[in-house]
């Protein structure tokens, strides 16, 4: 794979995620996120280009649902994921909190 630059900044976050693959749910943490992506570890698989809805938990704070998110990389039991669909709300607070992390 090409070395590329990522468009976004990616800030540190340690926050519980649910996450959805077929009928199993999955439950992890996401590490980091930009204002398009995530990087989770989880304990349910995750091969790339598979999509899944997922749910952040954030502390002291309503939960941010992703309603689906692609899986770009994987590497043992952490991936990479690209928001691909959210309300616009949930992109709102989700930038808001990318921007109270600068």
């Amino acid at each position: 794979m090409p070395f590329t630059n990522r468009p976004f900044r990616r800030f540190f976050i340690c926050c519980p995620t649910t996450y959805r693959v077929g009928l199993r749910e999955g439950y992890g943490m996401i590490w980091n996120l930009s204002v398009n992506g995530w990087r989770l570890s989880g304990d349910v698989p995750l091969r790339v280009g598979q999509t899944c809805p997922l749910t952040v938990h954030l502390p002291n704070q309503e939960s941010l649902v992703v309603a689906a998110a692609i899986v770009r990389w994987a590497r043992d039991q952490e991936y990479g994921l690209e928001t691909l669909v959210v309300n616009k709300q949930t992109q709102r607070r989700g930038e808001q909190l990318v921007h109270k992390l600068e």
